[in-house]
């Protein structure tokens, strides 16, 4: 299957349609978490209480992010255009829902996703679990063989790859992971045009 004949397309986000402005060892050193630990994870792992207080933090501290969000270059364009053309669009990120909502209508492509399309940690188990990818599958009616998932790391290339998707790598110069990558892209922009949805 070509890119072009690719017409189900899930983004994450921070990263990938935004510029990324997570500063995650502050984060870490803020919650208390070892550098060498994934935030979600070692989160999960924490006594209900302690864990829904440091959840509590993260979710404040990613709503101002998330209001001030950029948008990443080619994103809005690469967007509108897969939107304009019928494409069908979700967004699968290890951010909260309502935060992922807030950056789409910030960088102007809140109109491009239906709300149910856009999975976040609390719909989904994190990326590079599949379930997110296969939970839109699903509602999509569609084979993941007929998916593509775009993100910016490793964890949405392990989530295509373990979801039976194709996998777009976007925003970075050179690909670290090609044994994972379908497709890699210079930015949005440039993916579009290999997509043909874009000039």
């Amino acid at each position: 299957m070509t890119l072009g004949e690719v017409r189900h397309w899930v983004f994450d986000m921070d990263g990938t349609l935004t510029l990324a402005v997570h500063d995650f060892p502050a984060i870490k050193r803020a919650l208390g978490i070892p550098q060498e630990h994934d935030i979600l994870s070692h989160l999960a792992a924490l006594p209900e209480d302690e864990a829904a207080a440091k959840h509590a933090w993260l979710l404040e501290h990613e709503r101002e992010l998330a209001v001030a969000s950029t948008a990443a270059p080619g994103a809005v364009e690469l967007v509108r255009a897969l939107h304009g053309a019928g494409y069908r669009l979700g967004i699968l990120t290890r951010n909260a829902h309502e935060l992922a909502l807030i950056t789409l209508a910030a960088i102007g492509i809140g109109d491009c996703f239906l709300t149910e399309d856009v999975l976040g940690r609390g719909e989904a188990a994190p990326k590079p679990s599949p379930d997110g990818l296969l939970r839109l599958a699903a509602r999509w009616d569609v084979a993941p063989q007929r998916m593509l998932m775009v993100g910016d790391y490793r964890f949405d290339l392990d989530c295509a790859r373990a979801a039976g998707a194709h996998s777009a790598l976007v925003n970075l110069p050179e690909n670290p992971w090609p044994e994972l990558t379908d497709w890699h892209a210079r930015d949005c922009a440039e993916l579009g045009r290999m997509a043909g949805v874009l000039r």
